[in-house]
């Protein structure tokens, strides 16, 4: 499976942006699949993440109620609305699949995709 992120860009604080990840080399519609971000200086952190049939996200606290992570498994993409962007938002984001059904973030992701850079200006 490969995965390519796209959809940053520079934004200024209180703005938009539509992040989407494309998977190929084989459907994930029974993967689920998940948002990570790395600020400069700092560890990855989970974001947001989604079950195979799109249902039940899960979203860190920090983006709950501004983000929505969504799934079209018949175009076998991966989307992620920001909204409400903060200049602590800015990472590089990263999509990732789990080749399991429902997401556990015991465990590893399974794939990654190159990032997209984020940045919010204040």
């Amino acid at each position: 499976v490969q995965l390519q992120a796209s959809g940053g860009g520079l934004v200024q604080a209180g703005g938009s942006l539509r992040l989407s990840c494309a998977a190929s080399g084989r459907t994930v519609s029974s993967y689920a699949m998940a948002w990570f971000r790395q600020a400069p200086g700092k560890e990855r952190q989970f974001v947001a993440a989604v079950n195979w049939g799109g249902g039940s996200p899960y979203y860190a606290d920090s983006v709950k109620g501004r983000f929505t992570i969504s799934r079209d498994n018949a175009k076998n993409t991966l989307s992620l609305q920001m909204n409400s962007l903060k200049p602590e938002d800015t990472a590089v984001y990263y999509c990732a699949a789990q080749a399991q059904r429902a997401i556990n973030l015991r465990f590893d992701m399974d794939y990654w995709g190159k990032g997209t850079q984020v940045t919010v200006s204040s």
